[in-house]
């Protein structure tokens, strides 16, 4: 079975914001509007994330898009009261909405902040363009990002069908698929020959906030 992770290239990204609208679609999110978004209840799986090193006129914009990281020893998981949130077996932290009371706790666990809270029934001016493959969420869920994990099951139910091993590169998520620069990689990193898996081995790998021991799937690759 593979165990999927995701490479962000920090040299590559351009703070484009491809993966931030290709998320935002893919996965039928709501748009929260001007005022709630200034209340901080706005809906995005992926941030792309600005810091500024340095004083004027010497000044430096750096880039990191934060997704979820899939952390390997989740603390969402752990203090979920329902089991709404789980870990699969194959490495993507899942979110139960059926199951989900929208207690919130699994959102002050994480130490990443990449979970949005659901506070008003979606709604969408036409359904046409929703992702069939993904549902809408009801009010008072917490939403996060999934590894596009209905993209990873089709792959992998195809594969099967015919009679074969997935290939490196099947798998794209959308935010991989959109990224104008080449900065996103996902795949099975116990293939040793799989492109993520090589990279996690570059000496400019690093995971954020290393020291809490949630062993991120999502490794970073430092600016050079």
């Amino acid at each position: 079975m593979p165990r999927w992770g995701m490479i962000i290239d920090l040299d590559r990204c351009t703070a484009c914001q491809a993966c931030t609208v290709a998320c935002k679609e893919e996965n039928n999110q709501p748009v929260a509007g001007r005022e709630r978004s200034q209340r901080g209840r706005d809906i995005f799986w992926m941030h792309v994330l600005l810091t500024v090193d340095g004083e004027y006129p010497r000044v430096r914009a750096r880039f990191l898009p934060r997704p979820c990281q899939h952390c390997d020893a989740p603390p969402c998981v752990q203090v979920c009261p329902v089991g709404a949130t789980t870990k699969r077996v194959d490495g993507p932290v899942a979110q139960n909405d059926e199951r989900c009371i929208g207690c919130r706790y699994c959102m002050v666990a994480c130490p990443y902040g990449v979970r949005a809270f659901n506070w008003k029934a979606p709604a969408f001016e036409t359904t046409q363009y929703l992702n069939p493959d993904v549902p809408v969420r009801p009010v008072g869920v917490v939403e996060k990002c999934t590894f596009c994990i209905h993209r990873i099951e089709k792959a992998v139910e195809r594969a099967k069908a015919e009679g074969r091993a997935l290939r490196d590169g099947e798998v794209q998520t959308a935010c991989m698929q959109t990224c104008t620069g080449g900065a996103i990689v996902f795949g099975d990193l116990d293939d040793p020959n799989s492109r993520v898996s090589r990279l996690t081995r570059d000496r400019r790998a690093f995971h954020l906030l290393e020291e809490l021991a949630t062993h991120p799937r999502v490794t970073y690759l430092a600016e050079g």
